[in-house]
């Protein structure tokens, strides 16, 4: 999309409160942000002069900015919470904030309790307490709770049932703080009531609090004590800001333009499958110059990664970069070893049967109200070269009946057998985006594979290639000289006084090391 379509786009857009998402060209979220006004907000990244005034951050991400969307909320506390799921549910590259795994802050009591108290707490849990939350603005939810607890005398102290002896210790109720359970001087059920009537204001369904501090501000103000009448606007401001009735957004309410149902049943269409592809295996080759060629084989079950079957391969049939050797050895090992599992049951086959193996299969394991170990799609991530070679090695296996498809990179392009020209769709089509996130997760695989390798191999000492040293005595010599250049550095016959040595390996050491210098 041009940034001509964008500026038309943007004037769509309305001046309410909202959470806007920012896309690259792949279709990426990069960022996440949230405004009061959503029109003057997002008009700021369209506006030229903006370019030259930002620092180098902003300037990458106005230049990656592909295309944006943008969800309604209804306070600014709405689009705190859900800036801050959606960050921490995409981990966008621009965001800083909400990245980390701390989450908003929840009120917590436990009506199980013989005298239940409040707690602030981060973590819902499914312990039977009762929670409250999230709430957004930290310091207001503290004053609110300090208020509150004064204001229907709660207890703040951590006994499970406090005595009187830690009355002893406990100066709340001189203060005027608590009520004081714990010397009977409100019964049980008077204090549990005191727990419902606080509960009832933390929903919002009780404002008989917030009239009262509102009265007293007036008062104050009528008498002229300013400082007390700002105070308590200030209170009255937390006790709002927290008691506003707030919508709690879960990972499933979260604003998502992925459905993986929808996106299946889309490409089920497109691609004329027999059957919705709810399990599909993504395959991907990694390799730079001919070090440690790899490949990555994904699983999506029902448009979600499966990262439990996972598999990560070596490539031994080349070394050189050749993605098609390398696509089809990949291929080939992943189904035969199913194949082998499966034997047994394929060995059941009537001699007669015109039914294919994946046919067989998923019949026979449908009977056993489990799904068949063969996928309902494999994808290939390549072209007509690509496609070619996996196509030939599942032929091999009796297994060409499994729906196949290419994915070609540069222009998006879905490559069929026996088609000659490729399926183009259009870039915000759920089903290529489907494509997309498991091509893109088969090379994130397939690149981490290959940058482990590369780090273990930087890992290597020269001293694995001297003859006669094991690894004890690699460790010892490194940990006596330190490096392996200082020991290069070493003479003779300091490596031979090292213990377990000796001059005669000293030499072999030396030469070996001075070999390998030049």
């Amino acid at each position: 999309m041009l940034k001509i379509n964008l500026v038309a786009k943007l004037r769509t857009v309305p001046h309410q409160p909202g959470v806007y998402i920012m896309r690259d060209r792949f279709h990426r979220i990069i960022y996440v942000g949230k405004a009061g006004d959503l029109r003057k907000r997002l008009a700021n990244y369209f506006t030229p002069s903006r370019l030259t005034r930002a620092d180098l951050k902003t300037k990458a991400l106005i230049e990656s900015i592909h295309d944006f969307e943008y969800h309604l909320v209804k306070s600014d506390a709405e689009a705190i919470l859900y800036e801050g799921k959606l960050i921490k549910e995409w981990r966008p590259k621009y965001n800083i904030s909400f990245r980390d795994d701390k989450r908003f802050l929840l009120v917590r009591t436990q009506l199980n309790e013989p005298y239940p108290r409040f707690q602030l707490t981060r973590l819902r849990k499914e312990d039977g307490a009762r929670y409250f939350g999230p709430f957004p603005n930290a310091p207001a939810l503290r004053q609110t709770l300090r208020a509150m607890i004064k204001k229907f005398g709660i207890r703040s102290c951590t006994p499970l049932e406090p005595t009187e002896k830690d009355f002893k210790h406990c100066l709340d109720h001189i203060i005027q703080n608590c009520s004081a359970p714990c010397i009977h001087r409100v019964t049980r059920e008077e204090y549990r009531q005191r727990i419902v009537a606080a509960c009832d204001f933390l929903e919002g369904k009780s404002r008989a609090m917030l009239e009262e501090v509102e009265q007293e501000m007036q008062r104050a103000a009528e008498r002229l004590d300013f400082e007390k009448a700002a105070s308590l606007r200030n209170l009255l401001t937390s006790l709002q800001a927290t008691t506003e009735p707030t919508r709690r957004f879960t990972r499933k309410s979260l604003p998502n333009s992925i459905d993986p149902q929808a996106d299946l049943i889309e490409l089920q269409q497109l691609l004329q499958l027999p059957r919705e592809p709810r399990v599909m295996e993504c395959f991907d080759i990694s390799n730079i110059s001919n070090t440690h060629i790899v490949a990555s084989m994904v699983q999506f079950r029902n448009g979600l990664p499966e990262k439990k079957n996972y598999r990560r391969y070596r490539i031994t049939t080349t070394k050189t970069q050749d993605d098609f050797t390398s696509m089809a050895e990949v291929v080939r090992r992943r189904y035969r070893r199913i194949l082998t599992e499966a034997q047994e049951k394929i060995d059941q086959t009537n001699e007669g049967s015109q039914e294919s193996i994946p046919e067989f299969l998923h019949r026979c394991y449908s009977a056993l109200g489990k799904r068949s170990p063969l996928p309902d799609l494999i994808i290939v991530d390549g072209g007509k070269g690509q496609l070619s070679c996996a196509c030939r090695e599942l032929q091999i296996l009796s297994l060409s009946g499994i729906p196949i498809i290419g994915l070609a990179k540069e222009f998006e392009e879905i490559y069929r057998p026996g088609e000659a020209a490729p399926i183009r769709l259009h870039k915000n089509t759920g089903a290529l985006r489907l494509l997309q996130r498991i091509r893109d997760e088969a090379h994130r695989i397939a690149n981490g594979y290959h940058e482990l390798l590369l780090r273990r191999r930087i890992s290597e000492s020269a001293l694995d290639d001297v003859p006669g040293i094991s690894s004890a005595k690699k460790k010892f010599l490194l940990k006596t000289f330190g490096s392996v250049r200082r020991l290069r550095q070493s003479s003779l016959e300091e490596i031979a006084a090292a213990k377990g040595i000796g001059f005669k390996l000293a030499e072999i050491i030396k030469k070996s090391l001075c070999q390998d210098q030049q």
